[in-house]
Formats: C-alpha cells, sequence, structure tokens
C-alpha cells in the first residue's frame, strides 16, 4: 500500500522505475472504471514530485519542506487540478485559456508555463478528462504538442477511447485496475462509509472493482430499484412504457440539479449493462455453449444500447428521449430464450 493507496503497487514500481531511468513524459492519462483512485493517484504522484527534499524516483515526499507544508495546506502555487463543474456536461474552454476578457492570460495553460515557484516542476491534474470537448482539446493542443520544459499534465479519464485522438496521441497511457473485492470492502468499512460489514461486501461484490459504485449500491432506494429493473428483465414479458415511466421518475427523485439526475440514469444504465453482460458470459459458458452462439445477437443488441444510451447520458441529451429510446432497445429473458424454443420445435 502506498500513501494509503489500495491495489495500484505495480502503477507505483512503474513511475519508480521511470523517474529512476529519467524517462518520465510531459503527458500522462490515467485511465480505469471510476472510484479505483486514479485521482488521489495523481495527488499523491504530484505530492511526491513537488517535495524538494525526497528523491523524485523514492516517491516519498519528506512531510517537512517547505513545499509538503503548502501542498498538505492545500495552497500550493505548482500544483493546478481542474474537472468538470457540477452543472457543466464538458469541459469548459476557460478552464484552459481564460474568459473571454483574460484569453491566453489565465488558466491552465497559461499557470502551467510559469516558472516554478518551488523545486523544478509544475504539475496540472485535469479530472473528468472523458469531457473534453473539441473546442477545449483544442485549447490543450499547443501544450501537448510543445510542453514547457518544467510541466507535468496529468489527465484522468475512464478509457482511451473516450478520449479524443489529439488528446490520446499525445499522451502515455496508465491503467489502473479494478479493485479486489475484499478490498473494496474493506475500504468502505474502514472509512465509514457503510457501517454494516454485510451490506458493505455485498455492495462490493456488486461494484466491478469501484468504490464509487459500491457507495451508491448502498443506496437502499437504489438497491430497491435495481432489483425492479432486474426483474423486469428477467420476466417473459417486459412492458417497456411502464420501465421507461418508472425509470423517469426514480431519475427525477435524485434531485433538481442536472448532475445529480445524470448520475443516478448512469447508475441505472449500468445494472441493464451488468445484466446483458452477465447473460452473455453465463450463457457462453454453459452445456450448449457451441450451439447458443448464433443466438446472442437480441442480447448483444440490448448490451450496445444500453452502451449507446451511457454515452448519450455523458454528453447530456435530453434524458427523457434516452430513456424512452433506451428502454425500447431492452430485450426481456423471453426474447433471448425464443430461438432456443424454435430450434427445439424444429427438432420435434
Amino acid at each position: 500500500m502506498w500513501h494509503g493507496i489500495v491495489g495500484h503497487d505495480a502503477v507505483v514500481e512503474q513511475f519508480r522505475r521511470t523517474l529512476a531511468a529519467g524517462r518520465l513524459a510531459s503527458t500522462y492519462l490515467f485511465v480505469g472504471p471510476p472510484g479505483v483512485g486514479k485521482r488521489r493517484f495523481a495527488i499523491e504522484l504530484a505530492r511526491s514530485l513537488l517535495c524538494t527534499q525526497s528523491p523524485e524516483a523514492a516517491l516519498e515526499p519528506c512531510g517537512r519542506c517547505e513545499s509538503c507544508r503548502l501542498f498538505t495546506a492545500g495552497n500550493h502555487p505548482d500544483l493546478d487540478v481542474v474537472g468538470l463543474a457540477p452543472d457543466k456536461s464538458s469541459l469548459p474552454i476557460a478552464l484552459f485559456i481564460g474568459d473571454d476578457q483574460h484569453r491566453n492570460q489565465e488558466g491552465l495553460c497559461h499557470r502551467l508555463a510559469l516558472k516554478p515557484f518551488f523545486g523544478q516542476r509544475k504539475i496540472a491534474i485535469v479530472d473528468d478528462a472523458d469531457h473534453f470537448s473539441i473546442p477545449s482539446a483544442n485549447c490543450l493542443l499547443k501544450t501537448l504538442e510543445e510542453p514547457p520544459p518544467s510541466a507535468l499534465l496529468i489527465l484522468i479519464g475512464t478509457s482511451p477511447a473516450r478520449q479524443l485522438p489529439t488528446i490520446r496521441s499525445r499522451s502515455q497511457i496508465v491503467r489502473f485496475q479494478p479493485l479486489e473485492t475484499d478490498a473494496v470492502c474493506q475500504i468502505l468499512m474502514d472509512r465509514g462509509l457503510i457501517a454494516d460489514r454485510e451490506q458493505a461486501q455485498r455492495a462490493a461484490e456488486l461494484s466491478d472493482g469501484s468504490v464509487e459504485r459500491a457507495i451508491q449500491l448502498s443506496d437502499a432506494a437504489l438497491w430497491q430499484f435495481r432489483e425492479q429493473l432486474l426483474a423486469a428483465l428477467h420476466s417473459r414479458s417486459l412492458e417497456r412504457v411502464r420501465l421507461a415511466r418508472s425509470v423517469h421518475a426514480f431519475v427525477e427523485e435524485a434531485g433538481k440539479e442536472a448532475s445529480l439526475r445524470r448520475d443516478r440514469l448512469r447508475t441505472v444504465i449500468s445494472f441493464a449493462v451488468d445484466f446483458y453482460r452477465s447473460e452473455l458470459r453465463d450463457r457462453s459458458a454453459g452445456p450448449c455453449a457451441n450451439g447458443w452462439v448464433g443466438r446472442a445477437e437480441p442480447i448483444v443488441r440490448a448490451l450496445d444500447a444500453s452502451l449507446a444510451a451511457l454515452e448519450h447520458v455523458d454528453r447530456n441529451a435530453n434524458q427523457a428521449l434516452v430513456i424512452q429510446a433506451w428502454c425500447e432497445a431492452l430485450v426481456p429473458l423471453c426474447q433471448m430464450d425464443a430461438p432456443a424454443r424454435a430450434s427445439a420445435a424444429v427438432a420435434e
């Protein structure tokens, strides 16, 4: 465990080797599931690199120098952290090059180009890199192509596929793996996020290695709705119109802020993604797997539609339309099994 961060010791060693060889890149793209510690890792990496007393390759800040004290106080002049505002669907241009009245005189790119106040580095962390728009990504292009000699830029996203080509091609990708179930459970307990161990274990088992997702699953209302959704997908007759109304009402209950409703809808759709992926795994590994491959098409279509719905949510599309189109594309259990029954009837 490095600085209290669980599950990413291999990434720590990767950076130590890179620093020992003097090959630290100017831009890194951290990718992996949400809620596995990517942002915290980036912050601790910055703390270690900005320390003026300890060797960089050790990645162990002294905690005593002026740089470390300022970092702990949260006002280090050589660290810049920006991310997506709760009411925004994309990272705005102003974050990078300033507003209309201060173009190229403010913003992350301007600050990153300044001479370091301490030591030899300026570090910028961009959270929510999945939400670059084309204009904001273009604002960053010059910094990526011609980085200041003292600059280190860390972008945090979920997948290389979700990054614009201009970002992806100019970044060194660092992959973060999902956490082990026991690790997620222990984090939930140690941080007091879930008090009951049985509940923490249940949430961890369904979290896909993400603490963030496990916390969401601890919400009793969300858990209850998940059971209703899975029951509908397991049923022999999926009433899509009724389900769409139910999903819309549940999403609206998240609150008035668009970000809260967007997060809830993303979580609900993710439940369906997990369901269809599980069906594909279970059926492809079953006793009739060889004959079932050709009958997987309905599940694959529903899975693709669910993944597409997640993308539309992230792009801030009209939620009512997303819900309606998504529910129309869902496949009930009876449709999955229909080809099998038809084949049996032909055989008879």
